[in-house]
């Protein structure tokens, strides 16, 4: 199976695919895919990265994931037995070229716009969550009715985006390779000192070339980007650990200074860690 790009199985003349997801993690390589992908997530836990952006998603998590937009599940495992998604998997030309582009689903347009940066549901999810029930038991067409349902709800809902850019630009098998090894190394020893060296190394690239490489396809540093994966782990833990300080806490996700943890955890959730945890108990 090929990581860049990614095809959804699916029979030849299915326009809407249905799928359910039900392991101990989800697919975890980093990849993209023609399809849109709308999902709902019953059980599991874990960090999404979507493009350029680090996320983290949980059960009842409504989240809906653009065209070609690069992205990948890392479950965390110690969290959940169990993982298990419900997705519908569709283009936007599925139904035919201009199907979307028709005056009656003028109303469906806001679905499209947001779906380009990815996002997650942040309203009606009891709505949304109904619909995706529906599907197991559903006919192909009334599955097609459910869809439509679906991104009505999902085009007036509050949202929050899941990435803040987007590459156009395709990858190649060799660039999807080279990006999941980057991404899957740092996900799993960004708790650990990573120096460029050893991460142009990962990329079999000079450290010159693969800051470049990096920056292009992502518009950020590797650095930053890392950074944000601390810090969103952080974030975890300061709602999880009541017993564990801060500082703790910093050096359990990979800051060995806790005056540059502060610094750049205020920075990117424009707050303190120790604000952050109190106004999150107190929500």
């Amino acid at each position: 199976m090929k990581i860049f790009p990614f095809k959804i199985p699916k029979p030849e003349q299915d326009a809407l695919v249905y799928q359910e997801d039900m392991d101990s993690v989800f697919y975890d390589k980093l990849h993209q895919h023609e399809e849109i992908q709308i999902s709902y997530i019953l059980e599991g836990e874990g960090t999404l990265v979507v493009g350029d952006t680090i996320n983290y998603y949980k059960a009842t998590n409504i989240i809906v994931i653009g065209s070609n937009l690069s992205h990948v599940f890392k479950t965390d495992k110690s969290a959940s037995a169990t993982s298990k998604m419900i997705s519908l998997f569709f283009t936007k030309t599925s139904f035919g070229n201009h199907f979307f582009d028709l005056e009656e689903l003028n109303i469906l347009s806001k679905f499209f716009k947001r779906a380009k940066l990815g996002f997650e549901a942040t309203s009606s999810k009891k709505n949304i969550s109904g619909f995706f029930l529906k599907l197991k038991e559903a006919s192909k067409f009334e599955r097609f009715l459910i869809l439509l349902q679906l991104l009505k709800a999902l085009s007036s809902c509050n949202y929050i985006n899941l990435s803040s850019f987007v590459n156009e630009k395709r990858y190649t098998e060799i660039e999807g390779k080279r990006m999941q090894n980057v991404f899957e190394y740092t996900m799993s020893h960004f708790t650990e000192d990573i120096t460029l060296n050893e991460i142009s190394n990962v990329a079999n690239m000079t450290k010159n070339a693969f800051c470049k490489y990096f920056k292009k396809r992502t518009n950020k540093t590797y650095f930053k980007f890392l950074n944000e994966l601390r810090v969103e782990h952080a974030s975890k833990l300061l709602l999880s650990e009541n017993d564990s300080s801060v500082a703790e806490i910093a050096y359990k996700s990979g800051f060995n200074n806790i005056s540059n943890f502060n610094r750049l955890f205020k920075s990117i959730k424009k707050e303190s860690p120790t604000l952050f945890k109190k106004k999150q108990f107190r929500l």
